[in-house]
């Protein structure tokens, strides 16, 4: 699936765009947590030529799983990692947080990722689950909780309005 050189995540084309994740799928677990990476995905990495390599976590604010490409992941704990103080223990702390519990996991032969048990259960996942693209990662959800998520969001449009509205976001 290509070289897994520093720039991995960026497109073979450009070192200007990433990678982009659109779309969502349902998908089934197997008894054993393996579950398919939708086929769009997939392809996507393969057209950007990328490895297979991924890290998976708990997201922060939501209960769901983010799936990074492992390049982009070391982009951003870099990012983290140069705002802080290393001599200030709250810091050091932040870090060790925000670094504990993530996993190393790549596509066996058949496009398949292992969820671990550990993860499943940080999501309560059990067999439907969805796939979300969310442009540079992919986001996966209990089948449920992602409806309900969904169906308790409200406001969508005028939060979206009152974002665009920003010109800080338009200038971008």
């Amino acid at each position: 699936m290509g070289n897994c050189g520093e720039n991995a995540y960026l497109c073979k084309n450009s070192k200007k765009r990433l990678m982009e994740f659109y779309g969502d799928y349902a998908a089934k677990t197997d008894a054993k947590g393996r579950v398919f990476l939708p086929a769009a995905f997939r392809r996507v990495l393969e057209t950007e030529g990328c490895c297979q390599r991924f890290v998976l976590r708990a997201d922060l604010f939501q209960q769901c799983l983010q799936l990074y490409p492992e390049e982009l992941w070391k982009q951003r704990v870099r990012q983290l990692h140069a705002g802080m103080n290393p001599w200030n223990g709250n810091h050091q702390a932040l870090l060790r947080s925000y670094m504990s519990g993530i996993e190393i996991v790549e596509l066996d032969k058949s496009g398949r990722l292992l969820l671990t048990k550990r993860k499943m259960d940080a999501a309560a996942i059990t067999d439907d689950v969805r796939f979300m693209g969310m442009l540079d990662h992919i986001e996966i959800w209990n089948n449920e909780v992602l409806d309900q998520h969904l169906n308790g969001m409200t406001t969508t449009g005028m939060d979206l309005q009152e974002l665009m509205s920003d010109e800080r976001v338009r200038e971008k």
